[in-house]
């Protein structure tokens, strides 16, 4: 019975240095990264090698970056036979991570996959350069946080909701900046401390992007979807699926929509999954894993996040 769930990060994860030592180590991962001149015109291997950090920063660049990270350790993974296929029962990830998951579970192809975050990552920039507009972290109960974006949009007519659902007790709110300050003065007077403004772009899973998500929905026109051969648990519903259709929608959605990661870590206790592997360049997603499963049922957490750590996994799970 497979009991592995594969996990991919999002945004914010990257680094100087993500996935390099992987590619030097083992050509499938390196033809990631060949795969990714080959179609985007992007050296990412070399912009990952040597920077700057800041033009891994930027939204366009950042997403396939990131993406090609993560295939590549799974690619080094699955070559070194540190993780069997046939274990593996279900794949996801935190926003951005969710079209790593898709490629990885053989939903898209890895030219299309890149393809797609590269245009949703420009989308998503389009739109955040239409409206300054940014992420504030909470930590709160959603209920809280719900109730102070109600107020901040009554107070300001702006846009603040919830984007991120990541974890009992960690909430992050997306909208425009006016509406933000309102949201984090209105959290501080009921004691929450420390709202914490993230260093991204713009409102993310908000209809502020609206923009990314109607270039994203364009792009998929022409990209082929198919059923992956595992479920991929959807950031939207928070269920596991393999219908194609279902895939593409929620991909659309997902732009807008809020990132449910506590429902898709408990969709895959649900389902059995008890081994979680988090691939490059993160190692935040485990973390909330353990925080959400209540009950123990994740065995084993991983950060297969480096060739090192890959060595580790092939000599047997690191404790």
């Amino acid at each position: 019975m497979s009991h592995t769930a594969l996990v991919f990060p999002g945004q914010g994860a990257q680094k100087v240095g993500m996935g390099v030592d992987v590619a030097d180590r083992w050509p499938e991962a390196r033809a990631v990264y060949d795969r990714a001149a080959e179609v985007l015109g992007l050296d990412l291997l070399g912009l990952c090698r040597e920077g700057p950090a800041g033009e891994l920063v930027r939204t366009d660049i950042q997403q396939p970056a990131i993406l090609a990270a993560g295939i590549a350790c799974w690619e080094a993974m699955k070559a070194s036979g540190a993780v069997d296929e046939s274990d593996v029962g279900a794949c996801f990830g935190l926003s951005l991570g969710e079209f790593t998951a898709l490629q990885a579970a053989g939903a898209l192809d890895l030219g299309d996959a890149l393809i797609l975050v590269r245009e949703r990552g420009i989308g998503m920039q389009e739109a955040s350069d239409a409206t300054p507009s940014g992420l504030t972290a909470l930590r709160c109960a959603v209920e809280d946080a719900e109730a102070i974006c109600a107020s901040a949009r009554e107070q300001t007519g702006g846009v603040c909701t919830v984007a991120n659902l990541n974890a009992p007790g960690q909430v992050v709110i997306s909208g425009d900046n006016a509406s933000l300050d309102v949201a984090e003065a209105l959290a501080k007077e009921q004691g929450i401390r420390r709202p914490a403004r993230l260093p991204v772009a713009g409102a993310f899973h908000s209809p502020l992007m609206d923009i990314g998500a109607k270039r994203l929905a364009k792009t998929l026109e022409a990209i082929e979807v198919r059923a992956p051969r595992v479920p991929v648990i959807s950031n939207v519903s928070g269920k596991a699926t393999s219908d194609p259709d279902t895939i593409r929608a929620n991909l659309v959605a997902q732009v807008t929509s809020p990132v449910l990661f506590i429902d898709c870590v408990n969709t895959a206790l649900g389902m059995g999954l008890s081994r979680f592997i988090e691939s490059a360049p993160g190692q935040v997603l485990t973390g909330l894993v353990r925080r959400i499963d209540q009950d123990g049922k994740a065995e084993t957490l991983i950060n297969a996040n480096s060739a090192e750590a890959i060595e580790a996994l092939v000599q047997g799970e690191p404790a």
